[in-house]
């Protein structure tokens, strides 16, 4: 097993740039984006519920679907290695006894402190306000977006988040529940044939408080 150093790390963080053309002649086979995916899975969610859900677009027939909906971000879509559409289940608490029954079974937690953490916040999930809801799976699957854009680097791969697409009908479009399935955004991932511009970032003190 490879050892990831401090040095490796940084490059990976500092080198991303949001890269908008591709070479479309680069492929990631549906095994290396498995791992990528699960990889990516493994950053933090509100009790574990774990709520993004992906589709990855990699098909002609998807892409040309995907475009129709793309807006003025069509170029990411026809040139990248595929397209990740990112979302959040509203209905994740669904899970609760799969995750934490597979934790006591992996030995991760005994099966009396499952029981009694399903118990108490199962119900709770249950009965959120949806705007609640949807205020935590945004974050989670923000979360998961951005580990998937630093995984996907470390694997010698550019990636570009967008937000401007068709948010309206593309759960649909991708046969998802419109209303159990909450678009988080795009993320085009291949190989760079322009690179990303570097971007100037605020400085520290500029945003920082210090207490």
């Amino acid at each position: 097993m490879s050892t990831i150093t401090a040095k490796d790390f940084k490059e990976i963080v500092l080198g991303r740039r949001s890269v908008k053309n591709y070479d479309p002649a680069v492929k990631i086979s549906r095994e290396e984006m498995t791992e990528i995916l699960a990889e990516a899975t493994t950053a933090p969610s509100s009790i574990n519920m774990q709520p993004w859900r992906f589709v990855v677009i990699d098909t002609p027939e998807g892409k040309a679907k995907l475009a129709e909906l793309a807006m003025y971000n069509t170029n990411q879509v026809n040139t990248s290695a595929a397209v990740i559409a990112v979302f959040g289940d509203m209905k994740c608490i669904e899970n609760a006894d799969e995750i934490y029954g597979k934790s006591v079974e992996l030995g991760y937690m005994p099966e009396d402190v499952k029981e009694k953490l399903v118990a108490s916040f199962k119900p709770m999930y249950e009965n959120l306000p949806e705007q609640n809801m949807r205020d935590i799976v945004l974050i989670d699957a923000s979360l998961v977006s951005m580990q998937l854009m630093l995984v996907a680097r470390a694997h010698g791969y550019d990636t570009n988040p967008i937000g401007g697409y068709d948010k309206q009908r593309i759960a649909e479009a991708f046969g998802l529940e419109k209303e159990r399935y909450v678009p988080i955004m795009l993320i085009s991932i291949g190989k760079a044939a322009t690179e990303g511009r570097p971007s100037y970032r605020l400085p520290v003190e500029a945003v920082t408080t210090w207490k």
